[in-house]
């Protein structure tokens, strides 16, 4: 099957439903991540800067959160900063990287931008497109990752997703297909992303560029402009990564995060969860000190005393210190004031980070952290080698999707946080997705929480 039949023929009841499962989660998890981000300086900055210089077109979408409609470009900017700028979406181990936080936005800017010029389609036609958008997108990136000596951001990648999933929605053909493909990919956002691992911005891993270059190609190619054929997809050196598309899914290596923090602390995080659950009244005040000994990528983070959100987010010490003061790790540990909270200052300055070579040897096929706390009293705990909770191996249960799901749209209200989760659960019989999705896209809920996401908050 090549990659144009896949895209024009395959439905979403195909997938196994193990796969039709791990998609849906991964819609809930990044609309819930989405809604946390919505009110921080990273979304805010993106919206203004979406009614400023993206007004307007043949196709506008809905700021998700916010409803002001803009272009469907500075949409898929704004959306996929959005989804950017906390860092709690769920990733992918060979691509390096991450395709909802591109792909989700810039699909829901497009079917708005569809269903406001009166082409509606279904949930489950929504559904089938961010099926091949995720697909698409994950092989992409490890293509790309096979093959390129830099380690590139997920935008550099995910770009090809959008493109797949767009293509089914929009009806191209081959030919127009595969020009949209070369155009994505010539302009893709290939960012080195080990330079903002070591100097956090806003600009994270490049999901806007990623959203706007893959929708920006789409119209392009629908424009009649031409590109290169795309290398990722179709040089023969990429072959194996595309021969089995439709029979075996990447969807299913997905990993979702419990916390808004770079997947490589999460192993820390994780070993630190489980010495709590045995020592249940160890708290910061017993601590002496903790040495986490981690993989190379892993000790770079450090991020003792973060500046800001972005820096609180690449870091390993502060969220570590933040879990094990606060009691948890949500937005709100690792934005605003939290950021220069005393007590876990204090903490994760008593926090030593350092390369263990036995855990690198094991990166990137494992990641892993093993931990050691040292007591007042002097007594002294070890954790065990441990991976991340929500790797396939250990993922994470429905119910705990469910409750990271409404830590992070606390800010939205209970019955809007309901409504948002109820119409996720219900797209696939629904005969409108952007009717159904109506919760995402409005500024309000019934809770009285009324324009907390507007561009004036």
């Amino acid at each position: 099957m090549s990659l144009f039949e896949f895209c024009r023929d395959f439905e979403f009841q195909q997938a196994p439903a193990h796969t039709r499962s791990i998609l849906k989660n991964s819609l809930l998890d990044i609309v819930g991540v989405m809604a946390g981000a919505a009110c921080n300086d990273t979304s805010k900055t993106m919206r203004r800067f979406a009614l400023l210089h993206y007004p307007g077109g043949t196709y506008t979408s809905r700021l998700p959160f916010d409803g002001q409609r803009v272009s469907v470009l500075g949409a898929a900017w704004a959306g996929g900063f959005c989804a950017d700028s906390l860092d709690a979406h769920e990733g992918h181990f060979k691509s390096k990287g991450h395709a909802g936080a591109t792909v989700v936005p810039a699909l829901l800017a497009l079917a708005d931008a569809l269903h406001h010029n009166g082409q509606p389609i279904s949930g489950r036609t929504f559904l089938t497109a961010l099926c091949i958008g995720y697909e698409t997108a994950l092989r992409a990136g490890t293509a790309l990752m096979a093959t390129s000596p830099t380690y590139h951001a997920s935008g550099g990648f995910s770009a090809i997703g959008v493109v797949c999933a767009g293509a089914r929605l929009l009806g191209f053909d081959e030919p127009t297909f595969r020009h949209a493909l070369g155009i994505a990919e010539y302009f893709s956002a290939r960012c080195p992303m080990m330079r903002v691992v070591l100097s956090p911005t806003m600009l994270r891993d490049a999901h806007g560029a990623g959203a706007y270059v893959g929708l920006n190609a789409l119209l392009m190619a629908q424009a009649g402009m031409t590109g290169a054929p795309a290398e990722t997809v179709e040089d023969h050196s990429v072959a194996v990564h595309w021969a089995d598309i439709g029979q075996r899914w990447e969807i299913d290596s997905q990993y979702f995060k419990p916390w808004p923090v770079c997947r490589w602390a999460q192993p820390a995080l994780t070993a630190m969860l489980e010495i709590q659950r045995q020592h249940p009244q160890l708290n910061a005040d017993a601590i002496e000190t903790i040495c986490v000994e981690t993989f190379y990528e892993s000790m770079c983070l450090q991020g003792h005393a973060p500046r800001n959100a972005d820096e609180a987010q690449y870091a390993l010490a502060f969220p570590l210190a933040a879990l094990i003061v606060r009691g948890k790790l949500g937005p709100a540990e690792v934005t605003g004031d939290s950021i220069t909270a005393p007590d876990i200052l204090s903490l994760s300055a008593r926090i030593e980070i350092h390369e263990a070579a036995d855990i690198s040897a094991r990166f990137p096929e494992e990641i892993l952290s093993r931990l050691t706390l040292t007591l007042k009293e002097g007594t002294r705990i070890v954790s065990p080698v441990t991976a991340a909770k929500g790797d396939p191996e250990t993922a994470m249960t429905a119910d705990e999707l469910d409750r990271k799901f409404d830590l992070f749209c606390t800010r939205l209200g209970v019955e809007r946080s309901r409504a948002v989760k109820l119409a996720i659960h219900s797209l696939e019989h629904s005969p409108s997705a952007i009717a159904t999705l109506a919760p995402i896209f409005s500024t309000g809920s019934s809770d009285g929480y009324m324009g907390i996401y507007t561009t004036s908050s």
